[in-house]
């Protein structure tokens, strides 16, 4: 059973409660940042803000409507972040889409690929004091959800705007609220990410077209030759992130020792 996040926007209210328990349970900083204008802050993803609600002012007529979605990883089927990586370090576990921190050697591929700015690179400080980069993202709460528990975000949420379950229950939740909408007026009302990228697992209901969100209406799949992708892998470690050149080759040795049974 593959299970996914719903967010019904049109509950959303703009609290971001959500925010503030993703940062909580996965006990990541807080963001410097400054009055820019904007309830909106932090004003973008980090590799330390996986979740975060995008404000958007939408004029219509001599109406102001106020659209929110809940930004985060969506763990796409067809994920370009693991396309791209030439470690290997990103992979499926079932729905999950993952970074192995011990393999990432923060080459930044992942960045530039993923269609949603979901994934970004994070210096951190080592035991010997040296830095390393890597890249961070939302992980669904796997050490929860794979036990049974909703994520932070879900389980904050006071307008009940976020859902977790079988995919395919959601899709269904997803399209009796798509109806609703439209029935009471909202004709552009739509579910997003059924389809784009094989199925994403983290859905939405939107009142208004995925663009009036910020969301691309048909994100592409990044794709890249597989021997290319190891060769990159061993430049980017040597002059990027200072890893040596085993570490690539070791990687690919183990998962040939295990037959490719790394579950995708």
């Amino acid at each position: 059973m593959a299970n996914a996040m719903l967010i019904d926007e049109s509950r959303c209210m703009g609290c971001r409660g959500c925010q503030v328990a993703c940062k909580q349970w996965n006990d990541n900083p807080a963001e410097l940042t400054e009055n820019w204008g904007s309830y909106e802050n932090p004003p973008e993803l980090s590799g330390i803000t996986w979740t975060k609600v995008k404000f958007t002012e939408k004029v219509e007529g001599d109406q102001v409507k106020w659209l929110f979605l809940t930004q985060g990883c969506m763990h796409c089927t067809e994920a370009s972040c693991e396309a791209v990586c030439p470690t290997g370090a990103i992979q499926h576990h079932g729905q999950y889409v993952l970074v192995d921190q011990d393999w990432c050697i923060g080459c930044g591929y992942c960045v530039a690929a993923c269609p949603f700015d979901a994934i970004h690179s994070v210096f951190e400080t080592e035991a010997g004091g040296e830095q390393k980069a890597t890249a961070k993202k939302c992980t669904f709460c796997v050490d929860r959800t794979s036990n049974g528990l909703l994520p932070a975000c879900v389980k904050t949420c006071p307008s009940g705007a976020l859902s977790w379950g079988d995919r395919s229950d959601m899709i269904a939740t997803g399209k009796d609220r798509v109806a609703a909408l439209q029935a009471g007026g909202y004709a552009r009302a739509n579910l997003y990410g059924e389809d784009q990228l094989g199925g994403l697992h983290r859905l939405y209901v939107l009142a208004d077209e995925p663009s009036a969100y910020g969301l691309p209406e048909a994100p592409r799949h990044a794709t890249s030759n597989v021997a290319g992708q190891w060769l990159s892998g061993i430049l980017t470690a040597g002059i990027v992130a200072a890893v040596p050149f085993w570490l690539v080759f070791k990687r690919q040795r183990a998962e040939e020792a295990q037959g490719g049974g790394a579950e995708r």
